[in-house]
This record gives structure tokens, sequence and C-alpha cells, in this order.
């Protein structure tokens, strides 16, 4: 489980370490050169859009992953570097920190309950 927020909006949790990954993937030479090209015209660059967006992708799976794999529930505060393109490549960096339920699972709000909490923009409402 990935959160951006810095805290849980309904469980407990437990903290753990900060957790980072860094994920850098090859471009295509061919789509490199091409993409160069329209660079000097103008024009959307889709190869790196496509590229950036894989690589955010591949590195948030490998941060909940690794989170996992060290008997976490996910992470939580996520944040991801501004993706850095370098010739031929594009880096991404995504870190948070890892954490727990301390109890079971939060229970899952039905559709209904979920728009009471947003249209009171969180605060409880007591039917009287």
């Amino acid at each position: 489980m990935i959160i951006s927020m810095d805290h849980h909006p309904t469980a407990n949790i437990e903290l753990g370490d900060t957790i980072a990954v860094v994920h850098v993937a090859a471009a295509n030479v061919v789509k490199d050169i091409r993409e160069n090209i329209r660079n000097l015209i103008g024009g959307r660059m889709v190869h790196y859009e496509a590229l950036i967006q894989n690589a955010v992708n591949l590195a948030l799976r490998e941060l909940d992953e690794k989170a996992k794999a060290q008997g976490y529930d996910g992470v939580i505060g996520v944040k991801i570097s501004h993706p850095v393109v370098v010739e031929g490549a594009v880096e991404v960096v995504a870190y948070g920190n890892m954490f727990r339920y301390l109890q079971t699972q939060p229970a899952q709000m039905s559709a209904p309950a979920l728009e009471q909490v947003a249209a009171t923009n969180g605060r409880e409402v007591v039917a009287g």
C-alpha cells in the first residue's frame, strides 16, 4: 500500500524507517533521436512521457514490495523526486516511511459513509 499523506486517514499505524528506491530506465536510442528532433521543432515528447510514467510506476511498486519484504504493510508519506532525463535514460527516486497497522486492517467504509465523511470535511456526524 502506498500513501502520499503523512498519516493514515482511518487506522492506527506504527511508523518504520525511511525507505527509498532508485529506478533508472533506459531509452530506446532510435526513439531518443526522434525525441531530440521533436525538441528542436516543438511538440509533445510522447516517448519521454511514457518512459517517465513507467519509471514512476515501477519505482512505486518496488517501494511497496521492499517494505512488505521487511514485514511492513506499506509506505506512507511517499514522495517522488523530479524525474531526471539524462542522455539515454530517466532516473526516478521514490521514498517514504514504512508502516504497519497496529490492529487489524482498517474496516472498509461504504461509499455512502465515505461521501458523508467528505461532505463534513472529516468531522464526525452524530445522528440524533
